[in-house]
């Protein structure tokens, strides 16, 4: 694997991944939500969306999503759905919250978290675009493509891992500064709009 291009891919991926968007919003809403443990769960589960990602990618089901416009707007429609829920349920839900001087949580369980992580990564736009139209082009068709595909769906994993959970403790630490309802509940309806921001935003995406 040309070690120039290796370099690239790494950087492109950190930068792709550190970008603001859905994952890391989700991240830092969970973090003010729960605490680390709960950050870890939701990467986990992101982890497991970025995997299925990469692999239809390289099962060729990126080609198929690039050229099927119906399959592309069936994507995009859920994708937006699912981005709009968490909003609304942020927006309506946001003074259901438990607050003290040591912990903020919402009445969720692990599972909930999970599930609500992995669906996001799995209709994310970012890592869906990454992954359709970006990854494809770091592969050498010439030479072991499941090797090379390992390789770069590992480096894309630690490297969304790692960051997602650096802006999950920064976010736990700075949970303090926002420690009361009055800051929270404004925290949570502008993350809930943003939410709605990027379902919109979604549906505006095209193939091209």
């Amino acid at each position: 694997m040309n070690t120039n291009l290796l370099i690239i891919y790494i950087t492109v991926s950190a930068l792709y991944i550190a970008s603001p968007g859905p994952a890391v919003l989700l991240v830092i809403l969970n973090s003010i939500r729960g605490n680390f443990k709960v950050v870890l769960v939701s990467n986990l589960a992101n982890i497991l969306g970025l995997i299925i990602l990469s692999s239809a990618s390289i099962l060729g089901l990126g080609l198929l999503i690039k050229s099927s416009e119906i399959l592309f707007l069936i994507l995009k429609i859920i994708g937006a759905i699912y981005l709009a829920y968490i909003g609304y349920k942020l927006l309506k839900n946001h003074s259901t919250l438990n607050f003290n001087t040591n912990t903020i949580t919402s009445r969720k369980d692990y599972k909930t978290y999970f599930k609500e992580s992995f669906i996001t990564a799995i209709t994310n736009p970012k890592p869906i675009l990454f992954f359709t139209a970006i990854f494809p082009n770091f592969i050498n068709y010439d030479s072991n493509i499941y090797y090379q595909f390992t390789i770069l769906t590992f480096i894309f994993v630690f490297l969304s891992f790692s960051i997602l959970s650096m802006y999950g403790y920064l976010a736990i630490k700075s949970k303090a500064l926002l420690c009361n309802p009055r800051a929270i509940s404004i925290f949570y309806k502008i993350s809930g709009f943003t939410f709605i921001l990027l379902a919109i935003g979604l549906l505006q995406l095209t193939q091209k």
